[in-house]
């Protein structure tokens, strides 16, 4: 034999594939069926294999089915022409005797966003609204919705949605859970539309009798199913309030669930129904058993923890009371993410009082000597804001900082200066004993804001410093090159530290808004609702969220679209993720 000899030229991965899809034996032919899925998982082309794995699409092994019908969903946009062929095993499939096979036709008809498979399910769809099996009825109730989504005409000229009402009285808990999460879709896909009427059929309006249905299916279904009753509860206006306060009677034992989409969705309804509730012992009771399962979402992982304290903050601002005894539980830990530790502190200084600012002093003495620089300085800031907040401990705040200024570290020491100038506005000619101190380390201050905040000390008490004017002439020749205005002896607005951040109006809309990205972001949902990615980005960046809220978002958004990813390709089932409604809304189709 030639050793010089050409060897043949390989045929490629698709080659060997579309040979295996044609094997005559089974076997091989689903192992590359699962060859060609785990291509299509990683990002590879595998859209030349459509009619091959077509054809493997009539079998009696689910598995087999199921990775069929999700290249089908991944490549049908992009073949249109030949995804018409699976119609007729669509079909056929919808009337199968195994109730899995039925659900998964109609749902991956529903999927499938090709205007000529849509043409074809409406009969299948039908009769699947009224199949025997409810986990088959559950899947048709959510495709009802991605039609709506697609031709809400084709839904109103089939009465779907008149049997989506029906369908909430289903004797079954999860039929009802997601025909509440298909109904309220298609309600908010029909108000935001202007021509929409209060009659228009898509308007989904919670009276007493299905309030009942929702309270008797939320302990029965899952926690996707959970998380949509509760959504629906917090929609509904209480008649009065008795049925305001039986409506948080029956809600509070989800407090106890461990999922924390759950318990952020019944806190919740809890907030906004207890707004009627007048019974002040009732009140006091709901809100300590509000505390408990708040305090265990920060045992979650970073990203969801982050969320969790996003809102946290919202509630804390409505209601101060819900954790005041649990301050602790909120230290930062050696190994908590910046974005997590910044929100960790912001929450501190808001459950900060006489009884607990020693141990809180304390801890943020310790945060002071870590390494990062940029929490160094948040946690100095929170001092002063301690400082401001409560009178009785002012003393006490002062002398820690004097303690860090003592270590001359220059980021320490400047952050100090900033803070005690605030601490200066707010008492007035108390402190004057600590302004030598600060004086003497006027050589390390080489930062617009520290140098404009001993400059306003030392104009505020020039004559009660002897050198005063000495001290001023060192920042005359480099005064108007400073970016820092200083304000010598002008009116001074009061300084106090807000009870909130965002307006009351706003926060009451936030608050019905618990665990969306709304709560989340601090902002309301139409800000950054249906810009797409690019105006979100946009949105950020004009508004006033730190570079760590960026970066928290960017961490949770990253966590859920792995989580989605694997959804998508993996799961053919309803069930959420773990970490919040902002989790479960991004995961959904």
């Amino acid at each position: 034999m030639n050793v010089f000899t050409r060897a043949a030229p390989k045929k490629g991965e698709n080659f060997e594939l579309r040979a295996d899809l044609n094997s005559e034996y089974r076997d091989k032919r689903k192992d590359a069926i699962k060859c060609v899925i785990a291509n299509m998982t990683v990002g590879k082309d595998v859209s030349g294999l459509f009619p091959d794995v077509l054809k493997n699409m009539q079998t009696e092994d689910i598995e087999q089915k199921k990775l069929v019908y999700l290249y089908l969903i991944n490549y049908a946009k992009t073949q249109p022409e030949l995804v018409i062929l699976a119609v007729n095993t669509f079909v056929k499939d919808s009337d199968d005797p195994n109730p899995l096979i039925r659900a998964l036709a109609i749902r991956t008809m529903g999927c499938i966003r090709v205007e000529k498979i849509i043409d074809y399910l409406t009969d299948p769809l039908q009769k699947c609204l009224h199949d025997d099996n409810p986990y088959v009825r559950k899947t048709a109730a959510l495709c009802v919705a991605k039609l709506y989504d697609l031709k809400p005409e084709l839904v109103i000229e089939n009465g779907f949605l008149e049997q989506l009402h029906d369908m909430v009285s289903d004797s079954n808990p999860m039929v009802v859970a997601n025909t509440v999460t298909a109904l309220s879709d298609i309600h908010v896909a029909a108000t935001s539309q202007p021509s929409t009427s209060s009659s228009d059929p898509a308007i989904f309006t919670i009276t007493s009798t299905i309030l009942n249905k929702l309270l008797i299916a939320l302990n029965e279904c899952s926690e996707w199913g959970r998380v949509a009753i509760l959504s629906a509860l917090s929609r509904y206006q209480a008649t009065d309030e008795k049925e305001s306060e039986h409506i948080c009677e029956r809600v509070v034992p989800q407090f106890q669930h461990a999922n924390g989409s759950v318990v952020l969705g019944a806190v919740r309804v809890i907030m906004i129904h207890m707004r009627n509730v007048k019974r002040e012992e009732l009140t006091k009771q709901l809100v300590r058993k509000m505390a408990p399962p708040l305090v265990t979402l920060l045992s979650s992982p970073p990203e969801v923890q982050w969320v969790a304290l996003r809102n946290i903050n919202l509630l804390l601002q409505k209601r101060s009371d819900i954790l005041s005894n649990e301050m602790r539980v909120f230290f930062c830990k050696y190994n908590d993410p910046l974005y997590v530790k910044v929100e960790k502190l912001d929450i501190m200084v808001r459950l900060a009082g006489e009884n607990n600012v020693d141990a809180l002093l304390s801890e943020l003495k310790e945060y002071a000597s870590e390494v990062d620089v940029d929490f160094v300085r948040r946690s100095i800031k929170a001092i002063g804001q301690a400082a401001i907040k409560i009178d009785a401990a002012a003393e006490r705040c002062v002398n820690v900082l004097l303690d860090l200024i003592a270590t001359r570290v220059s980021y320490v020491v400047q952050e100090a200066v900033v803070v005690m100038k605030d601490i200066f506005r707010r008492y007035p000619s108390t402190y004057e004993g600590v302004i030598p101190t600060l004086c003497a380390n006027l050589e390390e201050l080489d930062e617009p804001e520290a140098k404009a905040s001993l400059i306003w000390i030392i104009g505020e008490y020039a004559n009660k410093i002897d050198n005063a004017e000495e001290l001023l002439a060192i920042f005359v020749d480099t005064f108007t090159e400073e970016s820092y205005p200083s304000v010598v002896l002008a009116h001074r607005p009061p300084i106090s530290l807000p009870r909130t951040t965002v307006a009351p109006a706003l926060l009451n809309e936030l608050i019905g808004e618990i665990s969306s990205l709304a709560s989340v972001y601090h902002k309301p949902a139409e800000t950054f609702i249906g810009m797409g990615r690019v105006g979100a980005d946009s949105m950020q960046r004009k508004g006033s969220d730190s570079a760590d809220d960026r970066l928290a978002t960017q961490k949770a958004l990253q966590t859920v679209a792995a989580g989605q990813q694997a959804e998508n390709l993996l799961d053919f089932d309803d069930e959420p993720a773990d970490g919040g409604d902002v989790y479960a809304a991004l995961q959904r189709d």
